[in-house]
């Protein structure tokens, strides 16, 4: 295997101040690839594997594609143990740290320990310093971006919610990219870091062993771009952003509305994408070498889907204005916006109140609040709802909050939800492109068959684009066929679509080892009674009745044996002895 692929490590114990630079062994680069998937080998050899402090490492990695000519490679994955469900955690995310990392000859930052006092880390190319650079706990990251970021360079950083300890605070990336489920800001706040800046000025840090086979990848990936109508059609991404998805939700009986007591809301075309574009006129801008372009702004940030559909529909709530103020709020404190939402959303139904407008506003900036009400939200919807004598009324898995896609209009989605090892989830798996997009097929979105099998497949092919550095939404285009020309190409390694898989099958199969081992098992994987009790909201032609629990269970046990499970859902021995590293334990 070419040296190259050998990930440049860079360990920090900000409790020490030890800073070193190491080469991670070419085995291990070879079977976790990049981001995700290296940053889930570390969680797996941490030694406080089954508890969550601050010697517990927090990972930054890029991944192999970073810094090539792939599109849509700019992405990497920050990952740690999760305080808001116990879980391994990993999120991909957007902004131009995972290049700044590459060009300064870095492809992975691993940092343990905790510093005395509030602290920064910079890094310059070869030269890593940790200072002190006292700040307001509440000061806005807004303006923590413009005291830090150095020109031409990246910054990770968190915000008041970390520090106030909400369970779901995020770090963000260059102001407006959200590394945001499962609370990995609180994770950084327990270490006593406030920021990760970085600059990097190599230009060729990653020789590419066949500049030919790269372009060739290129050119064919820009292509399946250019024909998917999901991506560059008239009403794709690529027009309108992920706001593109509100009417298609909407539409499909499955937008979650009032907590999810109902699946459509009669107020959606308030914060549609034709109205966003209307209205607001934005611009728009992508992560590094993305032609996609789904982020947009007018003035400020412009909310993705799940931000417009949670502040919108989840809360009952028409009123642009106010969802494009929570979403700054969220953003500026440094907050999970589909966690914070939901947990809004939660307490609303609890008390059978209402929260529209500038009250919705209001109940997000409480959360940043002294009183005991803002002490309940910053805990999410879990704990606030048993706290509240309703853990009903909780629309979460593994106390991580569902996304805006309804479960009872996609069952596939909904199996995925409950099988995500970082909780209700939808980008562990995407099952949306097969049920609702019809890519790469058309399945029966009101069906468990052969559901098991295509979650499973989801979930590897979810791992492996995390890890390679990529971004699912180019995936509704191209596949991975062409990405694996583009990785044999850039790294000189023969791997073919199998070979990738494999390696997403260690990742995944890896992650659910390791919840394990923090105590999850079988019960865990089920969704809200709700889901199994109520029905959605029928349409004309469309009729969205309640899952039938046996049928989610038998999908579920169908799922567990592909995947090389117990029917409690634990890996079974023979499993066990065919993942590459159970040795970690």
């Amino acid at each position: 295997m070419p040296e190259s692929f050998s990930h440049r490590c860079l360990y920090i114990d900000l409790g020490t101040r030890d800073v070193r630079r190491e080469q991670l062994e070419t085995d291990i680069s070879l079977a976790f690839l990049g981001g995700r998937g290296i940053g889930t080998y570390f969680l797996g050899m941490s030694p406080t594997l089954e508890a969550v402090d601050a010697c517990s490492p927090l990972i930054f990695a890029a991944g192999p594609l970073t810094g090539t000519r792939i599109p849509s490679s700019g992405r990497m994955v920050i990952s740690a143990f999760s305080p808001l469900t116990n879980t391994v955690c990993s999120c991909s995310v957007g902004g131009g740290l995972a290049l700044q990392m590459i060009q300064a000859g870095i492809d992975i930052i691993h940092v343990t320990g905790r510093a005395d006092r509030q602290s920064v880390i910079l890094i310059l190319d070869g030269t890593v310093t940790i200072e002190e650079v006292p700040m307001p706990e509440d000061l806005p990251l807004s303006a923590v971006f413009e005291g830090l970021k150095p020109p031409g360079g990246s910054v990770a950083a968190i915000g008041e919610a970390a520090f106030k300890g909400c369970l779901y605070a995020s770090i963000m990336v260059d102001s407006s990219f959200a590394s945001g489920r499962g609370g990995l800001g609180l994770v950084m706040a327990s270490k006593n870091l406030r920021a990760l800046s970085v600059r990097g000025s190599g230009r060729a840090n990653r020789p590419v062993p066949d500049r030919k086979a790269e372009e060739t990848s290129r050119r064919d990936i820009l292509r399946l771009f250019d024909a998917s109508p999901f991506i560059m059609g008239r009403s794709g991404i690529g027009t309108y952003g992920t706001p593109s998805l509100v009417d298609l939700m909407a539409s499909r009986r499955m937008m979650p509305t009032a907590n999810f007591r109902r699946t459509f809301f009669e107020g959606y075309r308030a914060f549609s994408g034709t109205t966003i574009r209307e209205q607001l006129r934005p611009s728009r801008y992508a992560c590094h070498g993305c032609p996609i372009a789904c982020k947009q702004r007018s003035g400020g940030e412009i909310p993705e889907y799940e931000t417009l559909s949670h502040f919108g529909a989840l809360n009952e709530n028409d009123d642009l204005s106010a969802i494009i103020e929570a979403n700054h709020i969220c953003n500026n404190a440094g907050m999970d916006t589909i966690s914070a939402a939901s947990t809004i959303a939660c307490l609303a139904e609890i008390r059978e109140e209402r929260y529209t407008g500038g009250v919705l506003v209001d109940k997000v900036r409480l959360i940043l609040g002294t009183d005991r009400e803002a002490e309940l939200l910053r805990q999410g919807s879990a704990r606030l709802a048993v706290e509240l004598g309703s853990p009903e009324k909780s629309m979460s898995v593994k106390s991580l909050e569902l996304p805006a896609y309804d479960p009872r209009g996609a069952y596939g989605m909904a199996l995925a939800y409950g099988t995500s090892t970082r909780g209700g989830c939808h980008l562990r798996a995407y099952p949306i492109a097969h049920e609702i997009l019809r890519k790469p097929v058309a399945t029966d979105r009101f069906s468990f068959a052969g559901k098991a099998r295509i979650i499973k497949l989801a979930e590897d092919l979810g791992a492996v684009i995390d890890s390679i550095g990529a971004c699912k939404f180019a995936f509704l285009g191209a596949s991975l066929e062409e990405y694996a020309r583009g990785f044999s190409a850039v790294t000189g390694l023969p791997h073919d679509t199998q070979a990738l898989m494999r390696s997403g099958d260690t990742i995944y199969t890896l992650e659910r080892y390791i919840n394990t081992l923090r105590g999850f098992s079988r019960n865990d994987d089920l969704l809200p009674e709700r889901f199994f009790r109520e029905p959605g909201t029928p349409g004309p032609g469309i009729d969205i009745p309640p899952l039938a629990k046996d049928a989610y269970e038998e999908a579920l046990d169908r799922y567990y044996r592909i995947r090389g499970c117990n029917p409690d859902g634990t890996l079974t021995d023979i499993r066990l002895k065919g993942l590459e590293i159970c040795s970690i334990r």
